[in-house]
């Protein structure tokens, strides 16, 4: 398929924008222009039909359509589509524009078939223009607005604090991307603990660039922190690994005498999904006191061989994702932007690299729901519950943020606690012992 199809006369459909940004991940501008597009924000389509969208969700109707033609590969509905989208589209506009901006680029990459070009542009931009400050910055305000990332925090934080109880040498093993936002709370909580206070180990498994490029900086604060709490503390980090699947028990240095936990904060998933029981059986070998695993409440595992149903999954997360961001924030945030951004590289990854070379960097963003997990887990782990104390801390927390969050306990059969935004599931956390 030529490439140069979707570009209308005279302009440029896609470039690459290579000057340094301040956030953390740099977009791919497709549009026309850098500015908003406002012109266009009252125009709404169902299809190219023409027939006017009534409930004004026009962007789902019009990115799923070019999904169904991009699997038809149906060259000229491909190309009236893409045109469209790019017409309407804009990172500054409202919700469905925003939306339509960042689905357009992984649909232009997946007709055009240039997914992993332009997922290494995406991974090398963003580690160029890595700034400690802004991604510190940006992680706080983001938990300042929304439970988002801290409902799987203080879930971990409180189970991990009661299996490792009573325990002088404690080993957290950290497979996160949080730059370790989660364990001030938790060295607080050892400071003040009855008995004599722990050693406290914590090993960060860096799997991407951007993570590596911080560590040090984190380093310094934690251990200045861990100092002012009076904590007896050592920070390792582990880098050089392409993907988690390169993880070795010795790469750890595990001792006998150490309590050890492992915490996986939207960590599963990193993994490719081949790999991600092998995985699951290295934690195992550790004989960890628990295992904490907080994901993302989405399904791209199972449909990844269904383009169209993949995109309609990862469409609904997005939609989700996008509308909760735009009621947290203000509408002229740049922490906001930086958010949405963020979300350009998993699109792409998701939706426009199939086979995607393992050699190349990069987390493999296969999000899978909570069931999925714990199937998986269920063959090297048990399912624990929760304690009162610790629910009673999320309810707490989600008490300090706006209406429309709340904890879903398990129903039946269910396994651990969902963050539910305006009654949709939206973050599922669990804790797992030997």
């Amino acid at each position: 398929m030529d490439r140069t199809l979707f570009a209308p006369k005279g302009t440029q459909f896609l470039h690459y924008t290579n000057h340094q940004t301040n956030g953390l991940i740099p977009h791919l501008d497709m549009q026309i222009t850098n500015q908003p597009q406002s012109s266009h924000t009252s125009t709404s389509r169902s299809s190219d039909s023409g027939e006017a969208s009534t409930d004004g969700k026009w962007a789902s109707r019009l990115l799923q359509e070019c999904a169904r033609a991009i699997s038809d590969k149906d060259s000229t509905k491909i190309h009236h589509l893409l045109w469209m989208l790019n017409e309407l589209a804009s990172p500054y506009g409202d919700c469905e524009q925003k939306l339509a901006s960042y689905f357009l680029q992984a649909l232009f990459c997946k007709a055009t078939e240039s997914g992993h070009r332009c997922y290494k542009t995406l991974i090398s931009v963003a580690e160029k223009s890595h700034s400690f400050d802004y991604a510190r910055k940006l992680i706080l305000k983001f938990q300042e607005v929304s439970p988002w990332t801290t409902f799987g925090h203080v879930a971990s934080n409180g189970a991990i604090l009661e299996a490792l109880e009573g325990e002088a040498k404690l080993h957290i093993i950290d497979i996160s991307n949080t730059l370790c936002t989660q364990w001030p709370t938790l060295l607080e909580a050892l400071a003040t603990r009855n008995d004599e206070t722990p050693h406290l180990k914590l090993t960060i498994v860096a799997t991407t660039g951007i993570i590596s490029l911080v560590m040090k900086e984190i380093a310094q604060r934690m251990e200045k922190f861990a100092r002012l709490m009076g904590v007896p503390f050592e920070f390792n980090v582990i880098t050089g690994l392409h993907r988690l699947g390169e993880l070795t028990k010795e790469g750890l240095g595990v001792q006998e005498d150490e309590a050890v936990a492992v915490n996986c904060i939207g960590a599963l998933r990193r993994a490719e999904v081949e790999e991600r029981g092998d995985v699951i059986q290295l934690i195992r070998s550790l004989n960890p006191r628990v295992v904490t695993v907080v994901e993302e409440e989405a399904d791209f595992s199972s449909t990844r061989d269904d383009f169209v149903k993949c995109f309609e999954e990862c469409l609904r997360f997005y939609t989700l994702y996008f509308e909760m961001l735009e009621e947290s924030f203000l509408p002229t945030s740049n922490e906001r932007l930086m958010l949405e951004r963020e979300c350009s590289r998993g699109m792409v990854r998701v939706l426009a690299c199939d086979d995607i070379d393992q050699s190349m960097g990069g987390d493999s963003e296969r999000r899978e729901r909570g069931t999925q997990w714990s199937e998986r887990l269920k063959e090297a782990f048990t399912l624990t519950s929760f304690s009162d104390d610790v629910i009673d801390d999320v309810k707490a927390l989600l008490k300090r943020y706006r209406a429309g969050w709340s904890m879903l306990l398990p129903q039946g059969e269910e396994s651990g606690v969902y963050l539910t935004w305006k009654e949709e599931p939206v973050v599922w956390a669990a804790a797992w012992k030997p």
